[in-house]
């Protein structure tokens, strides 16, 4: 039995007070000493990042206006092969393979598209013919109403009028030249747009897979299939609720032009569904063109005015009440944000632009908001 060390136990608690003081010394100068703040971002700071986030917009919107050739076939060829794609996946619930389905949908909208275009080739060309006589008879017509008005007096004052009539017969072949050289390029983009869509719904279901695979996460990929679903999903449904709207429009358009006594009646409904399509230039389009088949048909000017009065208050009436009422409660986007996006797209592809505003204006708030919300918990995207 070992012996007991006089005062050891005193040396020990002597040495751990001393430690303790020791530590509590050396943390009061890590507490007195100078903590280095948080660097907060300057005004400087924030005018270099909106500085390199402008000049990425103006660099983007010049690539977007240069490639207009390439990239605007191949951008309406990715939004109507997701409405094919989507609607092929429907088709999958009987059987049929996705790719197949998708094949068989890019050929009838390839048909259809084919006896469109056969449709107004016809009475497009009748038109370009009788051009300058309708120009002339326009002028007729529209000239002693204009003239009520002093300022126009003013302005044609001294003017012949038969010289006015003849200058723009004249023009109105070179017009048409200029519309006519337009062939061309359209027919490459029409090429390159078949053979995008046709591959996009081929390659659709790998290139979603090669889009999954690349984030590195499961959540990351989670998040990447839940946001390709619910961009489909909004574009599928705006095209779908779309088409049968549109469908509506051109049935009566075609009553309209037929009981106003407009010629091809038919052709008349086919031109509304299409022009729908394209906001506000469709609408204009459409009216003009009902305006001055009224009279080129009537003498009386209310009966001349009456079919492109009638269709523009139906317009009015399907894009403001119904429209909103069937799309509004699924596709909230704010007004403003798509009368913007509508004017940019014009501006960058015209016509196929405007129609490519409203798809890509919801394809951009999808993602935006998918981004923004997080599941609350991990799921697999429904």
């Amino acid at each position: 039995m070992s012996a007991a060390v006089p005062g050891s136990g005193i040396f020990n608690k002597r040495t751990q007070v001393e430690n303790k003081r020791k530590q509590a010394e050396v943390e009061a100068q890590v507490a007195e000493a100078d903590i280095p703040e948080t660097s907060t971002k300057t005004g400087l700071d924030l005018v270099v990042a909106w500085s390199v986030v402008g000049t990425f917009i103006i660099l983007a919107s010049t690539v977007i206006y240069m490639m207009e050739a390439i990239l605007m076939p191949v951008t309406l060829a990715i939004v109507i092969g997701m409405v094919l794609g989507l609607a092929a996946d429907r088709l999958a619930q009987f059987g049929l393979p996705p790719v197949l389905g998708g094949l068989i949908l890019a050929i009838i909208f390839v048909v259809g598209l084919f006896f469109l275009i056969n449709a107004l080739i016809e009475p497009l060309t009748s038109l370009a013919g009788q051009a300058p006589g309708i120009l002339e008879r326009a002028i007729e017509r529209f000239l002693p109403y204009i003239q009520r008005f002093e300022w126009v007096k003013t302005a044609i004052a001294g003017t012949d009028e038969k010289a006015v009539t003849d200058v723009a017969i004249q023009n109105a072949g070179a017009m048409l030249g200029f519309f006519a050289s337009g062939v061309t390029p359209a027919f490459i983009q029409t090429l390159i747009f078949l053979a995008a869509l046709g591959l996009f719904l081929v390659g659709r279901a790998h290139l979603r897979k090669t889009i999954i695979l690349a984030f590195a996460t499961r959540d990351r990929r989670l998040a990447a299939i839940r946001i390709m679903n619910a961009t489909e999903n909004a574009v599928g449904f705006y095209f779908s609720t779309a088409s049968i709207i549109y469908v509506v429009l051109g049935t009566v358009t075609a009553a309209i032009a037929f009981v106003g006594g407009l010629a091809v009646a038919p052709l008349w409904g086919l031109f509304a569904f299409v022009s729908s399509f394209i906001p506000y230039l469709g609408v204009t389009a459409m009216t003009i063109a009902l305006l001055c088949a009224g009279l080129m048909t009537h003498d009386a000017l209310l009966l001349a005015l009456a079919p492109a009065a009638a269709f523009f208050i139906l317009h009015l009436v399907m894009e403001n009440l119904v429209t909103p009422a069937i799309l509004g409660h699924r596709l909230e986007i704010n007004p403003f944000l798509i009368f913007l996006a509508i004017i940019f797209w014009t501006w960058m592809w015209g016509a196929v632009g405007a129609m490519l505003a409203l798809p890509l204006s919801l394809i951009a708030m999808t993602i935006f908001n998918e981004v923004r919300t997080q599941p609350p918990e991990r799921q697999l995207p429904g």
